[in-house]
């Protein structure tokens, strides 16, 4: 299962960051799903292995244009590059009236059609892209949410022990047993492949979260996740200076939640501007000269016991069916 982040600076980009948007996939496979779409990204898109033809769904977290000024010239380049398929649009109600908008007044012709769903009515789950899509509301200025992503399919583990003990001697049907399908034998009897094969491990769990001042309202989503996605726009001390307005978390707030529902993995992005990458340094004293994401980090490690990421443009993260998590560079 793969996350591969498109953009990851709040509000405005930066020299090496993208504003919000991040894509989800299982790995080996070409259809995939976009969290977001902050202006650039498509841009973005053209240095990852992400075909426009195979995204299912897009998945807005909320209308702030950090996260959605980018979705008009998406889809635009997807009609460009030859798109039939329909795509699904899952967002806010106020979704639908910005494309039809953009439709209208600045000529969006799209051909394909585009299926809205209003996150606020999606009580059940969408599987899309072998991924079964759910949702949690979250605390912002405006109406935002997370989106939690499990995998479907698991590979199935046949047991044998019980085949042998009930006398089914071993054919061609034991592979249909083993996925789980129901198989007429010979003599008459039928077998529910449900009662004798099992998941061999445990789904995948990703989530991704949109702008949210409350960690605490993903405690239940997070129950058996393996990777949250969060943003960490401040630390403590500059949003302290800023207020409470903008409603964000600090590094320390979704950290501290992290490792109280002990998350095993915690990669957090949407990061203010003022950080920067690679500050410039005082000459005479090798300081950094200004915020540095490091300042965020050093916020986040000092109460979260679990593995850390501090989020780039272009890097993709792999989590294996052993759910261990590995990173690596687009660029």
């Amino acid at each position: 299962m793969q996350v591969t982040m498109l953009g990851t600076s709040s509000g405005t980009p930066t020299r090496s960051r993208n504003v919000s948007a991040a894509a989800v996939n299982l790995e080996g496979k070409r259809d995939w799903v976009l969290v977001d779409c902050g202006e650039g990204t498509q841009h973005r898109l053209l240095r990852a292995p992400l075909s426009l033809l195979k995204l299912k769904a897009i998945c807005i977290t909320h209308m702030h244009g950090d996260h959605c000024y980018g979705l008009p010239g998406l889809l635009a380049s997807a009609q460009l590059s030859g798109r039939t398929d329909p795509l699904l649009l899952i967002g806010p109600a106020d979704l639908k009236s910005y494309i039809d908008a953009m439709q209208t007044y600045a000529e969006l012709g799209i051909e394909y059609l585009l299926e809205f769903v209003d996150v606020e009515s999606m009580d059940a789950g969408i599987e899309q892209a072998g991924l079964m899509i759910t949702r949690t509301a979250l605390s912002h200025r405006i109406p935002s949410c997370a989106y939690r992503f499990e995998e479907c399919a698991i590979e199935r583990r046949l047991d044998v022990e019980r085949l042998k003990a009930e006398g089914i001697p071993a054919g061609p049907f034991w592979y249909q047993l083993q996925k789980g399908e129901e198989v007429t034998l010979d003599d008459g009897r039928v077998l529910d492949g449900q009662h004798y094969s099992s998941p061999s491990r445990e789904p995948r769990v990703v989530i991704i979260a949109g702008d949210n001042d409350t960690p605490q309202l993903l405690e239940n989503a997070c129950g058996g996740a393996d990777l949250l996605v969060h943003e960490a726009t401040y630390t403590e001390e500059v949003a302290a200076k800023v207020g409470p307005e903008p409603q964000h978390s600090t590094a320390q707030r979704v950290a501290e939640f992290a490792h109280r529902v002990r998350l095993p993995n915690l990669l957090l992005t949407h990061f203010s501007p003022r950080y920067q990458d690679n500050p410039r340094r005082d000459p005479d004293a090798g300081e950094a000269k200004g915020l540095s994401v490091e300042d965020l980090r050093n916020e986040a490690e000092a109460v979260y016991s679990g593995q850390l990421f501090m989020a780039k443009d272009l890097e993709r993260y792999t989590l294996s069916r052993d759910k261990k998590i590995g990173r690596e560079s687009l660029r």
